[in-house]
């Protein structure tokens, strides 16, 4: 089933309100209003999402941006604060792009650069 239609707004937020679900259930409903939710909702959580990268991952930093303004990291950053190799991040975020129809991997010649 396609994840964009596994869920509907209504499902996700009775999920995140939920105190007693599942954690795994939870991130779901996160990410499917991070990538369809409202953009008020994809705002706060995009904010509340950089927070957590920066308290918990401080070594990730954005390499730059990509045209709509998401932040873009190197792969290599991301599995060594993971603990994997890079090529099991590359495909981690493969079978997300599969998953979810959106795309995650981007050549570093497509982003906006930080200076």
């Amino acid at each position: 089933m396609n994840f964009k239609k596994e869920w509907d707004l209504e499902m996700a937020l009775a999920v995140l309100e939920n105190k007693t679900v599942d954690s795994k259930i939870w991130a779901e409903a996160v990410e499917w209003l991070l990538l369809y939710g409202p953009p008020h909702i994809k705002e706060l959580l995009g904010q509340a999402s950089s927070m957590a990268t920066g308290e918990y991952f401080p070594e990730l930093q954005p390499t730059g941006y990509t045209d709509d303004g998401e932040p873009l990291y190197n792969l290599q950053t991301i599995a060594e604060s993971l603990g994997i190799t890079q090529e099991e991040a590359a495909q981690k975020l493969a079978e997300k792009e599969i998953k979810q129809g959106v795309r995650h991997l981007f050549d570093e010649s497509e982003g906006n650069k930080v200076h």
